[in-house]
């Protein structure tokens, strides 16, 4: 499964509220950004940079950060 496939299915599966900030993070450091496009590394490091401020149980304004971090993977 390529990375980005892993990051949408991460980014829904936290949506869906079936894993946590905590596990949210872990999955997206071992899924890795090879093949990722400029823009969806700059939303990653944006979600990164959200999920720093919230912490592990915060949702906030995480989900909007999320949500466009899966446009940018979609629009590639």
């Amino acid at each position: 499964m390529s990375p980005e496939d892993q990051i949408v299915g991460l980014l829904s599966r936290w949506l869906a509220r079936h894993i946590d900030n905590t596990e949210l993070r872990a999955g997206l450091d071992s899924a890795g950004r090879h093949g990722l496009s400029a823009e969806q590394e700059e939303a990653l490091d944006e979600l990164d940079e959200e999920l720093d401020r919230t912490g592990p149980i915060g949702r906030g304004d995480l989900e909007m950060v999320v949500r466009e971090t899966l446009e940018a993977l979609a629009l590639g």
